[in-house]
Order: structure tokens, then C-alpha cells, then sequence
């Protein structure tokens, strides 16, 4: 017994040192992802709390920390700007609820089943339109709504670089705190417990304090008053294009922290993740997100493995996370007034860049050529469309190439002493090999009776039963008993 409390006593002391790391983590890219989606600070630190305090105490996976995610910076800002934001809290509570459903119908699995390049397409894809958007809060002028806009207005924002004081010291800021988080990988162990993106914001914070720079900085409006709860007219915002982000919210959010959760796994021995009841777990903390009217959360990989790394050994580290988030909102919120927002922007460019698969894309290209031209097709797609199409698009071509890869057919001649062919027909016999079969077929010789065998094929879809069936009946129109036709059906 005194074994086990001693054990417990040193599992706590461990998990407290962590979540002070994972709370100076998180901290940094709670605001910034706040600021990114175009909504107030203290949002972003709500769902860092709620991630922490509801989600981190419910049952699913006990190492891997929750909180606003740059993955959907991207969606969230075109939902504000299209819908306002009065209508975040339903949007957020709605992907809730249904993640709830899907969860309590154990279709956690299913996430799973969602091809990797879609779900690399999908990241990158949002860390390029994030990149880009924040491109222009290094220059201080608003990006374009599009992503082709924000393509195509990138030399005019450059131009601005050299008009302007203000715009060349946000500039500076900026891009500073890019090469403190790139370099602070190169200094000593002791200092690298603290964040990159910690270090670069305080110091950016203390440059732009000390020498009073005229650079914006986040704006505070305080926690409580941050809190947006949805209103009597809620139920308007009912309509197909808010459906359609209710979905798109709940795809990328679900598939997500699953992935993340089987990445977490792989990275510590402790008990395995139960799918289903952290679909749920996701559900509920989405769920009290949209009553404060904050940002989605989504389980996020760099935090979690933070958490792992750090020594956390269960869930009172991201549990603790979200209390010092709490804390930290509650006592010292005038500090976020201090923080510029382009330090903000030079940290998420970062966070963006890490959403690249740089490194995969040339050994997927060698090995898997349709895998990489699948997530090439959905990261564009997402540029240059919307989230939600590309996304959409990327699953489609991921269907279609599987069907393809699986619907292998062999066709094998042989002639028999009576002078009749046999066709043998050996595989997946689908509408996407039909053209296949059918030019087989219309080359064999008019003058010859044919047997067509298919007691070989695995599976034989609906179109090429039709299909093969209407060839044998106009061939034998023409000339009764030419051709046989033998299945096992």
C-alpha cells in the first residue's frame, strides 16, 4: 500500500511539471489561433480551458491534450466572415452534438478509415491558405478573402513592406519570431523547456513594450465578456450553408483527434485510446465551446506529444493545462494586451509550415503515385475552392482509386476442338473495367461460337451483369445459340 501511494505521489509530481509545459505550449497558440480566426483572444483560451478541465477529465485517451487547433483557423475565419459571429456558438455546439451521435453510434472506427492522403491533403492545404493569410499580418493589411486572392495579392502586400514604418516593423517582428522558434531548437536542453513560440512571443512582447513600437497588439476585452452565448435567434441561422460548416467542422475536427490519438499511441505503452468515447469526449467539449460561443477544439498533436514527452503519465497533466490556462486568463489578462499580432502571425506561419508534408510528398510520389497525387489534388483544391470542397473532392478521388485498385479483371482465350472460344473472366468485374471487357469482346471474330465463363470473378457489380447480358442476347438475336453464357449465379 505504502508503495502505491509513494508510486501515485511521484505520478502527480511528474504530471504537474508537464502540464506546465503543455500550459506554456498551448498558451501562445490559443491566442493565436484565436486572433487568426478572426474572433477575440480569450475565445482561443476558453477552449484551452474547456479541453483541459471537461474534456481532459472524460474517458477516450488519457495522454493526448485538446484545445483550438491552426487546422481549423482557416474554416472558423470563413464561418465568422460569412455568418458572423453570433453564429460560431451554434455552428461549434452543433459539431458537438453530432460528434456525441456518431460516438454513441460507434462510428469513432470509421475516422480511421479515411485515407491518409486525404487527411495530409487536407493539413496541407490549410497550412498553405494559413501561410498566405498570414503573410499579409506581417505586412499589417488584410488579406484577401480567396485563396487565389491571397496568391495573386502577395506583391502588392510586399510592396507595401517599403510605404510604411509601422508595416516594416510589424514586419520585422514578425519574421523574428520565426527565427527564434527555428533557432531556440539549437540551444542548450535546460532552455529548450521552454516553447520556441513562448520565448519568441515574450521577447516580441518586450521589443514592442520597451521601444513603445506603433505596432497592433491583441486586443483584450476581458474572459467573461468574450463570451458569446447563442440567442433566441439561433434557430435562423438554419440553413444549407451553415449544414454544410456544422459538417465540414465535425469531418475535420473527428478525423483530427483520431489520427492524433493513434499518433499519441504510438508514442507511449500506457492504456490504449478508445475511439468511440474520445469521439465523445471531443463531442462534449465541442458542445460547451458552443455555449460560451468560443472556438472548435480539436485534439492536437503537437501539445499531446508535448505532454508525453515532458514524462505525463495520466490525465491530470492535460487536466492541470487547462487550470493554469484558467488561471492565467483570470489574473493576468491585460499581458494579451501586450502581445503583438504579428509575433502572433510569425508563430502560426510556423505552426503552418509544420502542417506541410514536405518530407513525405517525394518517397509517397516514388512508392504510392496516385496517394500523392491525391493529396497534391485536395491541398490545391482547398486553396483554390473552399475547405469543405476540397476536402470533399480529396475523399472522392480516394474512393475512385481504391475502386480502381480493387477492380482487377483477367481475361484468358482458349478454343476448344469444336472451334468455340472460351472467354474466361477472372477478378472484380465493375462499371469502371466495363470498358475493358466490352472491347474484349467486340474484337472476337463474327464466325465463331463463343462461351463467356465468369464462374472465376469474385464480384460482378450491377452494370457489367447488364451489360454482358445484353451483348449475349444481341449477338444470339443475330445468330441463335453463338453465344453462352456461364456464371455461378
Amino acid at each position: 500500500m505504502a508503495h502505491r501511494m509513494a508510486a501515485l505521489r511521484q505520478a502527480l509530481r511528474t504530471d504537474a511539471s508537464s502540464s506546465l509545459v503543455v500550459f506554456l505550449v498551448a498558451l501562445p497558440l490559443c491566442v493565436g489561433v484565436a486572433v487568426a480566426s478572426g474572433v477575440p483572444a480569450e475565445l482561443g483560451l476558453i477552449t484551452g480551458i474547456v479541453g483541459g478541465l471537461v474534456t481532459g477529465l472524460l474517458p477516450g485517451s488519457s495522454l493526448q491534450v485538446s484545445g483550438p487547433a491552426a487546422g481549423l483557423t482557416v474554416l472558423v475565419a470563413e464561418a465568422v466572415d460569412t455568418y458572423g459571429l453570433a453564429a460560431l456558438g451554434l455552428i461549434v455546439l452543433s459539431t458537438g452534438l453530432l460528434q456525441i451521435l456518431l460516438g454513441a453510434l460507434r462510428l469513432g472506427g470509421w475516422f480511421r478509415a479515411i485515407s491518409v492522403s486525404v487527411v495530409e491533403g487536407m493539413l496541407a492545404g490549410i497550412g498553405l491558405v494559413l501561410i498566405l493569410g498570414q503573410l499579409y499580418t506581417l505586412a499589417d493589411t488584410a488579406a484577401p478573402p480567396s485563396g487565389i486572392g491571397k496568391i495573386t495579392g502577395l506583391p502588392a502586400a510586399v510592396g507595401t513592406l517599403f510605404s510604411s514604418t509601422t508595416v516594416l516593423t510589424a514586419f520585422v517582428l514578425g519574421t523574428g519570431s520565426i527565427a527564434v522558434i527555428v533557432l531556440w531548437r539549437r540551444m542548450p536542453a535546460r532552455l529548450r523547456t521552454l516553447p520556441g513560440a513562448l520565448v519568441a512571443v515574450v521577447l516580441a512582447s518586450a521589443v514592442t513594450a520597451v521601444f513603445d513600437l506603433p505596432v497592433a497588439t491583441v486586443k483584450v476585452s476581458g474572459l467573461l465578456d468574450a463570451i458569446n452565448l447563442p440567442g433566441p435567434g439561433a434557430g435562423e441561422l438554419i440553413e444549407p450553408g451553415v449544414i454544410a460548416t456544422v459538417l465540414a467542422f465535425t469531418l475535420i475536427a473527428s478525423a483530427e483527434s483520431l489520427f492524433s490519438a493513434s499518433a499519441v499511441d504510438r508514442l507511449h505503452d500506457g492504456p490504449r485510446t478508445r475511439f468511440d468515447k474520445e469521439l465523445m469526449a471531443q463531442g462534449v467539449g465541442n458542445t460547451v465551446c458552443g455555449v460560451f460561443g468560443a472556438l472548435p477544439m480539436t485534439a492536437v498533436i503537437v501539445r499531446s506529444a508535448t505532454n508525453v514527452q515532458a514524462g505525463a503519465r495520466t490525465k491530470a497533466s492535460r487536466v492541470l493545462h487547462g487550470l493554469w490556462l484558467l488561471l492565467f486568463a483570470a489574473l493576468f489578462p491585460s499581458v494579451l494586451g501586450l502581445i503583438p499580432v504579428a509575433a502572433l502571425a510569425g508563430v502560426l506561419i510556423h505552426a503552418g509550415c509544420k502542417l506541410l508534408p514536405a518530407k513525405q510528398v517525394v518517397p509517397l510520389w516514388r512508392e504510392h503515385r496516385g496517394e500523392a497525387v491525391i493529396l497534391l489534388i485536395t491541398a490545391t483544391a482547398i486553396v483554390t475552392v473552399s475547405m469543405f470542397e476540397g476536402v470533399l473532392i480529396g475523399l472522392a478521388l480516394s474512393v475512385v482509386k481504391s475502386a480502381w485498385e480493387t477492380s482487377h479483371i483477367q481475361l484468358h482465350t482458349d478454343e476448344r476442338p469444336d472451334g468455340r472460344l472460351v472467354i474466361r473472366i477472372t477478378g472484380n468485374a465493375t462499371f469502371l473495367r466495363l470498358p475493358k471487357i466490352l472491347d474484349a469482346l467486340d474484337a472476337l471474330p463474327d464466325d465463331r461460337p463463343v462461351e463467356l465463363d465468369l464462374t472465376g470473378l469474385r464480384h460482378q457489380d450491377h452494370a457489367c451483369t447488364v451489360s454482358l447480358l445484353s451483348w449475349s442476347e444481341q449477338h444470339n438475336a443475330q445468330e441463335p445459340g453463338r453465344v453462352l453464357l456461364t456464371s455461378t449465379a
